[in-house]
């Protein structure tokens, strides 16, 4: 290695370090030491993102487990919203929005019939806002995110039964 080399290697460990001891995520630094010399460095780390379920998904309490087994009738949703069969899963990590812009009416509501193909939310992801499109025709019975909130690969959206 090179004495740049190294000096390069000390600064991105330096980044990795400042990133663990300040509870970042993510640090991104671009260094220009001439015409045609310059260091770009993004350094992340993965981030559990944690989704609130609502009312209707929180897990039953552990005192009565049993009982809420007993309670729910055959054909009730499954607990997870992923291992329902008309989960529409997120396609890519990003942040999901609800309408076209702020303060716009939302593609869809709970309630309303979709054609498959139709765009039911959008998900930017990098400066792109990507159209997802229905999977399905069917009826919304679920929205399981809300505006501007953050996603993962495979998180449930919504329920298009």
């Amino acid at each position: 290695m090179t004495k740049q080399n190294d000096a390069d290697v000390a600064f991105i460990q330096a980044l990795a370090e400042l990133l663990n001891s300040n509870d970042l995520t993510e640090v991104e630094v671009k260094r220009e030491y001439g015409e045609n010399d310059r260091l770009n460095v993004r350094v992340s780390k993965a981030q559990e993102i944690v989704h609130a379920a609502p009312a209707a998904y929180a897990a039953p309490v552990a005192a009565a487990p049993v009982a809420a087994a007993q309670a729910a009738p055959a054909d009730a949703a499954p607990a997870d919203p992923r291992q329902d069969p008309n989960c529409v899963p997120s396609p890519m990590v990003g942040t999901a929005y609800l309408s076209a812009e702020p303060g716009a009416a939302a593609f869809v509501k709970i309630g309303d019939s979709v054609e498959e193909g139709q765009t039911v939310l959008i998900i930017e992801a990098m400066k792109t806002m990507n159209h997802i499109p229905s999977p399905k025709s069917g009826t919304i019975k679920r929205i399981l995110v809300d505006d501007g909130t953050p996603v993962e690969f495979g998180a449930p959206l919504m329920i298009i039964e």
